[in-house]
């Protein structure tokens, strides 16, 4: 009656086991680390050469460390102390970085978990810790939107530009005034064409006659309510994805980047130690340009001897010769609307797909059709430094909007080119209003606090139990310690981000926890009063008060679920925390307090009595 079968015991023991090695990892604390990552988009990190460069550096330099760890996009260094971290990291800086003016790696201080190598073999990582209790920085960043307008408008006139060229319509002039493009015309049927041309292309724009003479009529076109709306929204969403990309080059465990009122981002960097270099990553820009390549005999012979000649600059194709590249720029990637990795059809080699607006690609068509045979360059602009990707020879006018990059690029490296195009620069310029940093001794205080606040409430609550019901109140303890260690081993899983708010929501949890052991026991406490044998209470407690404690729940659950999903910051923090702890306290307050149970009572046949405390009886009359 009272025995569970032997799967289910080693089942629930697996269990038990699994959650005390994914919740050993918070214990060991962090040490200092030093983070290896590309400072450009067309260089990748190689594990194995990289790593053993650098670790030639620091074995000459006498600094040892304590592990060597990479992903995709990085290396990280641990060290025994920050006094080596600081040494590591200027000795790999001077060796990685031999020019400091153009730098190819970024090399940053950070933090990394101490647990030993066979916990992190297993992927048993300690929880990410929120700015409150690790420390870092936070940035409050303004979104220039008048800035964005203007380029957009500027924009705008050179789209009205080319399409009165399409049309052949006669203008005298396409201006940006202040918030608006202006078309000034010499007749009012050529003012008429225009306007008729305008609206069958574009429905963004707000056309008004304004004459200033007779020989000066004027078109002014100003952005609609809903365009500018739709701009400031973009805007605001491309930036924040540019951040992101950003950010991971800085590993950053868990950033915060969200928008704050209709042109603010908060970015919230946990952990991070070296401020200049997060704010140096933050204003990082990568755009696309295409110029021609200027193929005049003689004049990439006089570069290189140091005469460069007026409108040009002098360049290295990645992997290739030295190219002298024309100032002006034929189109940038603010026409880009898409870029993609893909394969060039012809030679299988990977390339990346890039698809041009409307502008853009009749820009494209005419200056390819008016340049075959010569070459293109097209060019990756970081950090005010350029790079040539490719520079292809025009073979053919290129219609239709479609461009491919294709050359000396590896399959790895047409994916990280198009993610960068797509958001790698900010669709509008931005500025750090408000800096603030949390100090790790702040955060460490905050630890301790909510460690010794969910402390005592454990103790206070298991003091309760173990007067008030005996035996069961151990065996209802034990379950809520368990309890708390499959919750913190879950969120080491997921690798959630634990937050002040969230450390609130473990303690509340314990509370509500202890409320299904309760009703068990005041349900067990019951069958006996109406008479039934020891072992048959038992039964029916945990069978009886299974439906109460699953709407109980599921009711707790329902508010923990439209707080993650209406909420937003500290409260998705409570809420994590708050709808994980439901389950496990289901969990063990079921499974794993009936398993003791019945390893106490299950194997005896007949019992007296049970260790429940006082079971108070009404009076017989």
């Amino acid at each position: 009656m009272n025995r569970y079968p032997l799967w289910k015991n080693l089942l629930i023991g697996l269990i038990l086991l699994w959650g005390v090695l994914y919740t050993l990892p918070n214990f060991y604390g962090e040490v200092p680390a030093v983070q290896v990552s590309s400072a450009k988009a067309t260089l990748k990190v190689d594990p194995a050469a990289l790593g053993g460069q650098v670790e030639e550096a620091l074995r000459s330099a006498g600094i040892g460390h304590t592990g060597f760890f990479s992903d995709a996009n990085s290396l990280r260094f641990r060290f025994a102390g920050t006094e080596d971290q600081i040494r590591a990291r200027d000795v790999i800086e001077n060796t990685l970085n031999p020019d400091p003016q153009n730098p190819s790696y970024i090399v940053a201080l950070n933090l990394l978990s101490a647990s030993p190598n066979w916990l992190t073999a297993i992927r048993a990582l300690p929880m990410y810790l929120g700015l409150d209790l690790r420390g870092g920085v936070h940035f409050l960043l303004q979104v220039d939107m008048p800035g964005a307008l203007t380029k957009r408008l500027d924009s705008t006139a050179g789209d009205l530009r080319t399409l009165m060229r399409d049309r052949s319509v006669r203008h005298a002039g396409i201006t940006r005034e202040g918030n608006t493009v202006v078309l000034r015309f010499r007749d009012a049927e050529q003012r008429e064409t225009g306007r008729r041309a305008i609206q069958n292309t574009t429905a963004d724009l707000q056309l008004t006659d304004r004459d200033d003479g007779a020989d000066d009529l004027k078109l002014v076109a100003t952005l609609t309510a809903q365009a500018q709306q739709t701009m400031r929204d973009f805007a605001i969403k491309q930036n924040i994805t540019t951040l992101h990309n950003r950010i991971n080059e800085l590993g950053v465990a868990e950033p915060v980047i969200q928008q704050q009122g209709a042109d603010r981002i908060v970015v919230q960097l946990p952990g991070v130690q070296d401020v200049a270099k997060a704010k140096d990553i933050l204003g990082r820009t990568a755009t696309l340009e295409v110029r021609m390549v200027d193929d005049t005999p003689g004049a990439l012979e006089a570069a290189l001897a140091g005469n460069v000649p007026f409108g040009t600059e002098l360049y290295t194709e990645r992997g290739g010769p030295p190219l002298l590249v024309k100032r002006q720029v034929v189109l940038t990637g603010d026409r880009l609307t898409d870029a993609q990795p893909g394969f060039d059809g012809q030679t299988n080699e990977p390339a990346v797909h890039l698809t041009l607006d409307a502008a853009g690609a009749r820009i494209f068509r005419d200056v390819t059709r008016e340049n075959v045979g010569k070459r293109m360059a097209i060019l990756l602009i970081e950090k005010g430094k350029g790079e040539v990707v490719t520079a292809p020879v025009i073979r053919t006018e290129i219609g239709g909007g479609r461009v491919q990059i294709s050359g000396r690029m590896t399959t790895t490296e047409a994916n990280d080119v198009a993610l960068l195009l797509r958001a790698g620069s900010l669709a509008a310029p931005m500025e750090i209003i408000e800096e603030r940093t949390v100090g790790p001794s702040l955060g460490a205080d905050n630890i301790a606090k909510g460690f010794h606040s969910t402390l005592w409430g454990f103790v206070a609550i298991a003091a309760f139990m173990c007067i008030y019901y005996a035996l069961f109140g151990i065996v209802s303890s034990i379950a809520l310690a368990a309890n708390l260690l499959l919750l913190v081993g879950l969120l080491s899983l997921l690798q959630a981000t634990l937050t002040l708010p969230g450390i609130a929501a473990m303690a509340l949890t314990l509370g509500m926890a202890i409320d299904a052991n309760v009703l068990i026991n005041e349900r067990i406490r019951e069958e006996l009063r109406n008479g039934a044998s020891p072992q048959a209470a038992i039964a029916a407690g945990y069978e009886r008060a299974w439906g109460t404690i699953l709407d109980s729940n599921v009711t707790s659950l329902i508010a923990g679920i439209a707080l993650l999903v209406f909420g937003s910051g500290p409260v998705r923090g409570f809420a994590v925390v708050h709808c994980l702890g439901i389950l496990t306290s289901m969990f063990s307050a079921i499974l794993v307090s009936r398993m003791l149970i019945n390893f106490i009572y299950g194997r005896r046949r007949k019992i007296e009595s049970v260790s429940i405390g006082q079971i108070w009886k009404p009076d017989n009359q």
